[in-house]
């Protein structure tokens, strides 16, 4: 039975060859049961994608390797500490637990921004740089209308 810092070791390998690659240096594996289901690195320049980082990309993998997308029972390793974008998907994916090697700081030293997303979320949005507002239409609660009279729907 492997432990958390041997998955780890394994995740941050991946994000060193990701790197030699042409990527970004971060790697991420999805384990259930002591079994790697799936890996990801991130793809954001290779893929043009900016949400193509390396934990979004492994619970991608991960959901249609088990055909599923609740990974419940799995732990997503990090070769670093995921941003809000992928700490929030590990969430929606509901994984057991999320283990990290490195962290925001050694993220900024490399420049890479995710601690000013960290401390953004943690301030009011009417000081945000870009704004997110709400204009609210008359159709705006439709769509969950629509999903609460559908009887036939999968909850999530």
């Amino acid at each position: 039975m492997n432990t958390d810092e041997e998955w780890l070791r394994q995740a941050v390998e991946l994000a060193v060859e990701n790197v030699a690659a042409g990527g970004g240096p971060f790697g991420a594996l999805v384990v259930r049961d002591d079994v790697p289901v799936a890996s990801g690195v991130n793809r954001v320049t290779r893929d043009l994608d900016p949400t193509a980082h390396a934990e979004v990309v492994a619970i991608r993998a991960a959901c249609r390797a088990l055909g599923t997308f609740s990974l419940a029972g799995a732990t997503l390793y990090s070769s670093c500490e995921p941003c809000p974008l992928c700490l929030t998907a590990g969430l929606w994916a509901r994984l057991d637990r999320v283990v990290y090697a490195a962290d925001r700081h050694d993220a900024e030293r490399a420049g890479f921004d995710d601690r000013e997303f960290y401390d953004l979320l943690e301030t009011d949005r009417e000081t945000w740089p870009n704004p997110v507002t709400v204009l609210r239409v008359v159709s705006a609660a439709d769509p969950f209308d629509a999903w609460l009279s559908n009887t036939g729907r999968t909850p999530y």
